[in-house]
């Protein structure tokens, strides 16, 4: 079985990669890299030559430029593209919160400026893997997961699905933190990407969620309970995922970010030219400089929330424990034919799931996935305080949307408007107007006047 991955010259290819060694019921022997740099494409291959070193018949692994090639015969597509690369993500980052708003680079502004010019790319591929691999299942882990994936199902309607990982981390922190075997519990977890709720966890029949919740010693082994404070996630009877922290604590989070010496995006570009030129450098030490740069990465994901809240560490089990590749890969062992059919939580097409939501919004909710698809499990209705807020950002991840493919200028500031964490028309036109000329990709995309 043939697993192709766009934008297989990113720096968490290795983890997938690695995945795979260390076995799953998928058969994938074929692994194709796809990327617009043959550079980053050949620093990968070293990586993965040398992860594979040792291992009895490990997958075969095709590097490629050209996607039409790399689509031809495939199983499964995995969608990890990053249009723009990291100084995309760091112009994201910086315009917002030069205007004083948050810039982070799947939640507010910066989320709608990598969405307007990931959106066309998005689809342009869609429409060659509808042509060329018509029978490929699509995971999507491009960000922002659920408005691209949203994007791409008007090509490929539910073959494709987009995955996170923080859900998966946020229950399993919960059960660690009663306990319990995580594979045992059963979440009541509803919401967007990176914008949801864990409401229950269902243990032996019985939601043991009220008693995490009334416990200060175990909500302090739960990351997201030190990032919000044991009082507020008590008060919202429920745990929320750690991405609603830019939400709850948004003059926090833009302190905090716009005081540090350099943005997320930042950090990464410089540790990841670094990798890069090492690699081309020295390409017999490709596995060990990447292992060392992916510590320093994993250890200051989302520091600059935790350090604000006082919240710690990242705990080194939580480091250690699969990411995104493990969704991806459980998702595609329940997909192939005699797969395990699974329970995950996935980003697809509400239709009744979520009450309040268009049908054809993508959510992210817990779906019964077997070999003959994914379908959505209803969900409970969202309070008021939650549905309102969820509305509102799906509202604008359409209007993000349709920006991008009719190329205009007005939704996309619209798009910029109707965000919660935009607080005035006025910034919104000063962010499209700074977003347009540090990114000349989106003053073609967008070249109309307001």
């Amino acid at each position: 079985m043939r697993l192709t991955i766009l934008g297989g010259g990113g720096f968490r290819v290795p983890l997938v990669y690695g995945a795979l060694l260390r076995g799953t019921s998928a058969p994938v022997d074929e692994v194709v890299l796809y990327d617009v740099s043959a550079e980053r494409l050949a620093a990968v291959g070293h990586v993965l030559e040398q992860l594979a070193a040792g291992h009895r018949a490990p997958p075969r692994v095709r590097v490629t430029t050209d996607l039409d090639d790399a689509l031809r015969n495939a199983s499964f597509v995995f969608s990890a593209i990053r249009v723009g690369g990291l100084r995309g993500r760091t112009a994201d980052e910086r315009v917002a919160l030069d205007l004083g708003v948050l810039g982070q680079e799947t939640v507010g502004p910066g989320g709608i400026a990598y969405g307007l010019r990931t959106v066309p790319v998005a689809l342009r591929m869609a429409v060659r893997i509808a042509t060329v691999a018509p029978r490929a299942w699509v995971i999507n882990f491009t960000n922002p997961a659920g408005l691209i994936t949203e994007a791409m199902r008007r090509v490929l309607g539910d073959r494709v699905i987009g995955i996170c990982d923080s859900p998966v981390g946020l229950i399993r922190r919960a059960a660690h933190a009663l306990g319990l075997d995580p594979t045992r519990v059963a979440p009541d977890y509803v919401g967007l990407n990176h914008l949801g709720w864990l409401r229950g966890l269902t243990y032996d029949g019985r939601d043991v969620l009220p008693d995490l919740l009334a416990d200060d010693a175990a909500l302090k082994g739960v990351e997201e309970a030190r990032l919000f404070g044991p009082g507020w996630v008590r008060s919202l009877g429920a745990l929320p995922n750690e991405y609603l922290y830019y939400y709850d604590f948004t003059r926090e989070a833009v302190a905090t970010i716009g005081a540090a010496p350099e943005t997320r995006g930042e950090a990464l570009l410089r540790q990841q030219e670094r990798f890069y030129a090492s690699v081309r450098r020295d390409p017999s030490q490709a596995l060990a400089e990447w292992r060392r740069t992916r510590k320093e990465r994993d250890a200051s994901y989302m520091a600059e929330t935790r350090e604000s809240a006082h919240a710690g560490e990242r705990d080194h089990a939580d480091l250690e424990a699969d990411g995104y590749e493990g969704v991806a890969l459980a998702l595609m062992t329940a997909l192939g034919h005699g797969g395990t059919p699974a329970t995950m939580i996935l980003n697809v097409r509400n239709g009744t799931a979520v009450p309040g939501l268009p049908p054809d919004a993508v959510v992210e909710v817990p779906c019964l996935v077997d070999a003959g698809g994914v379908r959505p499990l209803s969900t409970r209705p969202l309070p008021g305080r939650f549905l309102g807020l969820v509305q509102q950002v799906k509202a604008a991840e359409q209007l993000t949307i349709e920006a991008a493919v009719t190329g205009s200028a007005d939704l996309a500031i619209h798009a910029f408007a109707t965000h919660p964490l935009v607080d005035s028309v006025t910034t919104a036109r000063h962010l499209l107007d700074n977003y347009r000329t540090r990114l000349p990709s989106l003053a073609t995309l967008l070249p109309g006047h307001h």
